[in-house]
């Protein structure tokens, strides 16, 4: 069963119509309310507008294949009997061309590695990297006009401390995401 909530999905990055067959499966680490409105608001300050096609969201894995759903939503609910990983917005990550809110939890981290150990041998390059919690605010604009705005916002971010909702599982269908579901943490 999928939750509902005043803010997930916003419906302006949502994929519709029929389901795309064999679309990857993303995983993310759901912001409370609070911190997603005031992160999405950045994204839409600062993000190009003719790119910018999603909310803000701290994405754990890009790409899973769509034949391990099922095993997915079992595994998700498992983790998700914890408590809600505490985490603390440290400050600004620099992207090149773009800028990122940076993300400390030890919590949420090995919780990625608890779901990167059960799908050993079906994470892309990209998802088998080293986590690095973030949400991008900033991308795809030129390393002059990202260093200018972590000049700007850098004095003005303190560290904000908040905790996980709870994960997030999406298709990947063209540049948008069909929400498949939302798993609260319940500890």
């Amino acid at each position: 069963m999928t939750e509902q909530s005043p803010d997930w999905p916003a419906k302006n990055w949502v994929a519709t119509g029929p389901r795309k067959a064999g679309a990857p499966l993303l995983v993310t680490a759901e912001l409370p309310s609070d911190v997603l409105g005031w992160a999405d608001a950045l994204r839409r300050a600062h993000y190009p507008p003719e790119r910018n096609r999603l909310r803000a969201h701290v994405t754990l894995f890009h790409a899973l294949p769509p034949s391990v759903e099922e095993e997915l939503i079992d595994l998700l609910s498992d983790l998700a009997r914890a408590a809600p990983p505490p985490a603390r917005i440290e400050g600004l990550m620099k992207l090149g061309t773009g800028t990122a809110l940076s993300i400390e939890s030890l919590e949420m981290v090995a919780l990625h590695a608890e779901i990167a150990e059960r799908m050993h041998g079906l994470l892309t390059q990209q998802d088998a990297q080293p986590l690095r919690l973030h949400v991008t605010i900033q991308n795809k604009v030129t390393a002059q006009a990202a260093r200018a705005l972590q000049a700007e916002l850098a004095p003005q971010l303190q560290p904000r401390k908040f905790r996980f909702r709870g994960f997030g599982l999406y298709a990947w269908e063209d540049g948008l995401w069909r929400p498949i579901r939302l798993i609260s943490f319940r500890g």
